[in-house]
């Protein structure tokens, strides 16, 4: 009756974004599993959508924050903060970024990013390069400059007009990219893997070429690495795929491992037009979110998720792949490491996900044909194993089929 109450609650008092949920409730977490609060252990393959990289409650992760919370949670950035510089520097060392700052999600670090990539042209004395492009079925976030940068109209049209001079091209045309710059062009914006639309990659070939067209004409090259980034592709970031460095990237979900924080990294040529005063956050870099990402950093070193997530990836892919040749309702396999998307040909994927939580394995949707699948980086073969029996019981039970 606990459930009940919970959602008698919600329906009375949350604004209704989300629809009707999935009608469970979690008490606590351990490792690659959630349990409710009847105590239902449920596997978890969609990781709070790539946010908790380490699983949960992970004792790193907990000790880490119950430490820094001990202390003291926050303070004004007006002072020096040393989990905070800490962190930019762990960030630093591991990409092409050589300044950091920090935010409290995705979009406001995409926000950032635009304000950033923007600055540095007017600083130039450009003031006409204000134009971005962006990728159609790209998502960027859910303020205002952010959805208008996201290249899916069901989230732009409620809220037009949206904030100006942002353009959207499709992804690996590197014709129809060309055809959209022109001399107010600011940035481009891409994410190497897009998430929110279907797990889809960009090709090596375009990605290098994006790359090519920002250096001959002055363009700077935006990097959403907010769901692809942070070792769930099989690499610490997305773009280290396509042996590109961009000029800026973003960070957020996995970044804390759970504890909400964004990050703006950049090369020091762009970053040097944030000025003092030009840009701000109240809580971002805070003690305890910056603990939290450094914990993060630990573990994927000590544990070597990301080795683990390419390792993983490749064998769920496999096991995926030799599901589809049995399956006629499965049309493709897409993804890199542990971002995976599983498309059907017809629109059973909704259908296909209830199943699987009925057997008590959590999974996302996206639209009503893919299955995405964002696991913890702790992942296992013998979880996959559960989750690929449970699919083949349920693609059987859809045909009519007993493989």
């Amino acid at each position: 009756m606990l459930l009940d109450d919970i959602i008698r609650k919600d329906k009375k008092y949350f604004m209704n974004t989300f629809g009707d949920r999935t009608p469970v409730a979690f008490d606590y977490g351990i490792g690659m599993y959630l349990y409710s609060y009847d105590n239902t252990e449920y596997l978890d393959f969609l990781g709070g959508i790539a946010v908790s990289a380490l699983g949960h409650s992970h004792p790193v992760l907990v000790d880490a924050i119950t430490e820094q919370a001990r202390k003291f949670i926050h303070c004004s950035s007006l002072y020096y903060i040393k989990s905070q510089a800490d962190l930019a520097e762990t960030i630093c060392r591991s990409s092409c970024a050589d300044k950091v700052f920090f935010s409290n999600s995705g979009a406001e670090a995409n926000e950032g990013a635009i304000k950033l990539a923007r600055l540095y042209h007017k600083k130039k004395g450009n003031d006409n390069k204000i134009e971005i492009i962006t990728l159609k079925n790209s998502f960027h976030g859910r303020t205002l400059a952010t959805l208008a940068a996201t290249g899916q109209p069901k989230y732009k049209e409620p809220f037009s007009p949206l904030t100006p001079k942002f353009k959207s091209v499709p992804m690996n045309d590197l014709q129809a990219l060309k055809e959209a710059i022109n001399d107010n062009t600011c940035a481009i914006m891409i994410e190497p893997i897009q998430g929110e639309s279907g797990v889809n990659p960009a090709t090596y070939e375009y990605i290098k070429g994006v790359r090519s067209l920002c250096f001959a004409e002055d363009i700077i090259l935006i990097v959403d690495e907010v769901q692809c980034g942070m070792g769930r592709t099989g690499k610490m970031y997305g773009y280290q795929h396509y042996d590109i460095n961009p000029d800026i990237f973003t960070l957020a979900k996995a970044l804390g491992g759970g504890f909400p924080m964004g990050a703006v990294c950049a090369q020091n040529f762009v970053a040097g037009a944030f000025e003092p005063g030009d840009h701000g956050s109240t809580f971002g870099g805070n003690p305890l979110a910056c603990s939290a990402g450094l914990a993060v950093f630990r573990v994927f070193e000590e544990e070597k998720l990301i080795k683990n997530s390419e390792i993983m990836g490749m064998y769920i892919i496999g096991k995926l792949n030799a599901l589809k040749m049995d399956y006629d309702e499965i049309s493709e396999i897409r993804g890199k490491g542990l971002m995976i998307g599983i498309e059907f040909n017809n629109e059973i994927a909704v259908e296909v996900k209830d199943k699987l939580f009925e057997k008590n394995i959590l999974t996302g949707t996206v639209k009503t044909s893919i299955i995405r699948l964002l696991p913890p980086l702790i992942v296992k073969k013998k979880h996959v194993d559960i989750l690929i029996d449970a699919l083949e019981e349920i693609l059987d039970e859809i045909t009519g089929e007993d493989s």
